[in-house]
């Protein structure tokens, strides 16, 4: 909004200053996107915790979960309410809304944010156990998968570039996935919305490394939104990419703005509103920038937990169909609550998983010079 009314007054001075020549540079509108965003999560976040305890939307706790999260039993959640408010209300303040990009994130967004949303409705205020029924919500993923899809590899004038997938620790290494392209992106936004709704199970957990990962994306979508620096780094340039730039940096200020009611002992959960929103924003930016595996090393944590949870779900029922009585890898997934039954406190856990998060981005940013 901000952006529409100012750029067309770039050229006019006041003062004998362009005043408004600051709205044409990405550096200053991720900046204030990212003020913004964590200011208005600020302000949000008392508020929807007294709404939602008044409509009693809170956690409920499962018996197979340790002993300490019965504490947790009464928390509000829903909290993604908070962060895609002030995410949406952040992005339409800065960024350029007639981007193609950002109207895609504005779809994943607020799509995701539905679903997540009925399933967390379902649960709290009809009281269905399991919320959504799960092969409704996995249509509805691959449904947004598809037109994604379509309307990245139809929309596109080179479907060579658009079906690309850049090998971060190779020089000029690509793998063109051709028709391919239509199921892989079906498989990253399924997968990485359910790994991150799997990682989403202690306090501060899931909001602190996405906002890891969505840090380092917003670099790499700096870097190829920027033809000057990508070609420096020998890394492909993306045409109005740097728009993204300004929509990650509100990300990362509204999680930093959550995390202020999110931490141990939290005020409010994230839901299903906010983690199979997030996981989705962050597979789709990833593969608009072209940087898919990127993705799988800086959100490394999130594959982590979900191939736990794979892992011990066919483990299980194989040595159940095997011996007769199902045997677990893990005293219980995803990982981080196998670490809880081993007496780890939850902090010390969810501080560990956070420096993880940050070395995986640190190895994740060092591709860049390695290509």
């Amino acid at each position: 909004m901000l952006y529409h009314i100012f750029e067309p007054l770039v050229n006019t001075q006041v003062l004998g200053f362009y005043i408004f020549n600051i709205f044409q540079y990405v550096t200053f509108r991720s900046i204030a996107a990212f003020i913004t965003a964590l200011l208005f999560s600020l302000f949000l976040g008392p508020k929807f915790i007294r709404l939602l305890k008044h409509h009693m939307a809170v956690e409920t706790i499962n018996e197979y979960l340790p002993p300490s999260h019965q504490a947790k039993k009464g928390t509000p959640t829903m909290g993604g309410l908070i962060v895609l408010s002030a995410l949406l209300l952040s992005v339409v303040l800065w960024n350029n809304l007639v981007n193609p990009y950002i109207l895609i994130m504005l779809l994943t967004t607020i799509w995701l944010g539905c679903i997540g949303f009925l399933d967390d409705y379902l649960k709290n205020f009809r009281h269905t156990k399991h919320g959504l029924i799960a092969r409704y919500k996995l249509m509805a993923q691959v449904l947004l998968g598809l037109l994604i899809a379509f309307i990245l590899f139809f929309g596109s004038p080179d479907k060579t570039i658009i079906t690309s997938i850049n090998l971060p620790f190779w020089k000029n290494t690509i793998i063109h996935l051709g028709w391919f392209f239509i199921p892989f992106v079906i498989f990253m936004i399924v997968g990485t919305s359910n790994a991150v709704n799997l990682t989403d199970g202690l306090d501060g957990l899931a909001a602190g490394t996405i906002a890891l990962a969505a840090f380092a994306l917003g670099v790499m979508a700096y870097i190829k939104g920027n033809f000057i620096i990508a070609k420096y780094l020998n890394m492909d340039f993306i045409q109005n990419a740097g728009e993204l730039t300004i929509f990650i940096s509100a990300l990362v200020g509204t999680l930093i703005g959550f995390l202020w009611y999110n931490t141990k002992p939290a005020q409010i959960f994230l839901g299903d509103t906010g983690s199979l929103s997030l996981g989705g924003i962050l597979a789709v930016l990833a593969i608009l920038i072209r940087e898919e595996i990127f993705l799988a090393i800086v959100g490394g944590v999130f594959v982590i937990e979900a191939l736990s949870t794979i892992s011990q779900r066919y483990f299980f029922k194989y040595t159940r169909k095997k011996t007769g009585t199902g045997k677990r890898i893990f005293r219980c997934a995803p990982l981080h609550h196998h670490f809880e039954l081993l007496g780890h406190p939850e902090e010390k856990i969810v501080i560990r998983f956070w420096i993880i998060a940050m070395l995986l981005v640190a190895i994740g940013l060092a591709t860049i010079k390695m290509r």
